[in-house]
């Protein structure tokens, strides 16, 4: 059962895990780049068929490709399916910054805290047909089955990215209270 502290206890360690790429200017800088990078496959798996043939065309249409696909996702789905995209790329950009931090500090046995956020990573973050990163798995027309159009799914996968984030707590630190610490 949740009690008073349990519930104190995880918004402290996710507030930690949220801050904790802000500590040092490496970790800024892994945390914009991956942002930046989820944002932009995110973005480009809307359509992907279009950012294919667009792309295939040429690396100069990169910037049209990603600005026309903003667009059409603030179009069909307003600031919602945009700020959706925006806050699971800022979420997974804390996810990889955090694991990476772990793998550094302890190896790969610290990795289970974060590890059950890879399904959150492939199926939700696409505001527009709710595929994700699975559409490029050839997964779009199963998702696009699903009640609202997989809208439940991609606030599954930010539920989960918060879960995992505010079990693991700050990297460096023990997310887990002893009985002799108490």
């Amino acid at each position: 059962m949740f009690t008073r502290d349990s519930i104190r206890g995880y918004l402290t360690n996710l507030s930690e895990a949220v801050s904790y790429p802000f500590e040092t200017w490496r970790g800024t800088i892994g945390l914009v780049l991956v942002t930046l990078t989820t944002y932009v496959l995110l973005i480009l798996s809307t359509m992907p068929e279009f950012s294919l043939q667009m792309l295939g065309d040429g690396l100069h249409w990169f910037e049209y490709v990603v600005v026309s696909l903003t667009e059409t996702v603030y179009r069909t789905d307003g600031w919602t399916g945009l700020g959706v995209i925006v806050l699971y790329a800022l979420l997974s950009g804390v996810a990889v910054v955090n694991a990476v931090a772990q793998l550094r500090l302890v190896g790969l046995s610290s990795l289970t805290d974060l590890a059950g956020v890879v399904p959150g990573l492939l199926a939700s973050g696409c505001a527009s047909c709710g595929a994700g990163l699975l559409g490029f798995l050839g997964f779009a027309g199963g998702l696009a089955a699903l009640p609202y159009d997989g809208a439940l799914l991609r606030v599954g996968g930010l539920a989960l990215l918060l879960f995992f984030l505010g079990r693991a707590g700050h990297p460096e630190r023990c997310a887990f209270t002893t009985e002799a610490t108490q």
